[in-house]
């Protein structure tokens, strides 16, 4: 096996990871969590066996936790509409980002692009549960991470 500084990662979709990584994934949650104190009500948790955890445990992690970097960069298209900056920013605040920066274009045919660089150091919840808040609001036409870098 090659040494952890020999190996090369990559990142994937969480529906192309097989049935037995998702569930170690579930079953690192719960311990680290405090959910459960043992792995063996880890396992018997989400229904693996314990030799798929111990197989997986250290090859799967979350994209956060493997993620050093805490500046985000995140591209939206958004409808010209009056107060959209205002609520999208609120939005970011709720999930403790601090804004760096914002470029906004000037909107054409009713839509502006937005770039924010935010520092996620204090971010209250996963990368993708912000996109989600984001592409909810009904004015986000798309919202997508262009980069991260760290600080």
């Amino acid at each position: 096996m090659k040494s952890v500084a020999n190996q090369r990662y990559f990142l994937v979709r969480e529906d192309v990871l097989t049935d037995a990584m998702q569930k170690t994934l579930e079953a690192k949650q719960l311990l680290s969590s405090g959910a459960v104190s043992s792995i063996w009500d880890a396992v018997k948790e989400v229904d693996i066996s314990r030799s798929a955890f111990y197989k997986y445990r250290d090859a799967v992690f979350p994209f956060h936790s493997v993620v050093q970097e805490r500046i985000l960069t995140v591209f939206l298209q958004l409808q010209d509409r009056k107060g959209t900056l205002a609520r999208l920013l609120e939005t970011v605040s709720i999930t403790h980002c601090n804004v760096l920066t914002i470029h906004q274009t000037i909107p054409i045919q009713g839509r502006a692009n937005v770039t924010l660089s935010l520092d996620v150091t204090s971010m209250t919840c996963e990368l993708d549960e912000l996109l989600q808040q984001l592409k909810r609001l009904d004015f986000v036409e798309s919202a997508e991470v262009i980069s991260s870098g760290a600080l």
